[in-house]
């Protein structure tokens, strides 16, 4: 269950008869949470023994924190690539695109091998990775994260 403190209420994320579905939902939830600027507060629900109880959630971040913007007004007049905005986006917003997709690969894979705590160094290195790797590289990193995570 997540908590939205803006409505002070509880919403059901996940529910599965098993456990890590739950958990990789959790993580993808919280990593929306998170990048829409909010702090995500889990609390973890399954039956055991024939009731229901809680059980430790993730406690620490489970994504990685956003960047500042920049503050000043000449740079509110850029893209994200730096840019003016009146500029043509061409091969350079296709490399951004790219270098996204490729890090929410990595990021996926590794949500689906258990690791949802993700400290800001650990995501400087998944940026990194992104940014030097080619897509089917990064793909295979995923597909053996992904191994990994059903053993």
């Amino acid at each position: 269950m997540f908590h939205q403190p803006s409505q002070d209420a509880w919403t059901v994320a996940a529910e599965s008869p098993h456990r890590d579905p739950v958990l990789y939902a959790v993580g993808d939830m919280t990593q929306t949470v998170r990048a829409r600027g909010d702090e995500a507060a889990v609390a973890l629900w399954g039956p055991e023994g024939g009731a229901w109880r809680q059980f430790d959630a993730p406690t620490t971040r489970t994504s990685v924190p956003p960047s500042a913007p920049a503050a000043t007004s000449a740079a509110a007049s850029e893209t994200s690539a730096g840019r003016p905005a009146d500029a043509p986006a061409g091969p350079a917003r296709l490399a951004e695109r790219m270098t996204d997709r490729r890090h929410q690969v990595l990021l996926a894979g590794l949500s689906k091998a258990g690791l949802y705590d993700l400290a800001p160094e650990d995501g400087e290195t998944v940026r990194t990775m992104a940014d030097r790797l080619d897509e089917p590289t990064v793909r295979r990193v995923a597909h053996w994260l992904s191994v990994a995570g059903r053993r």
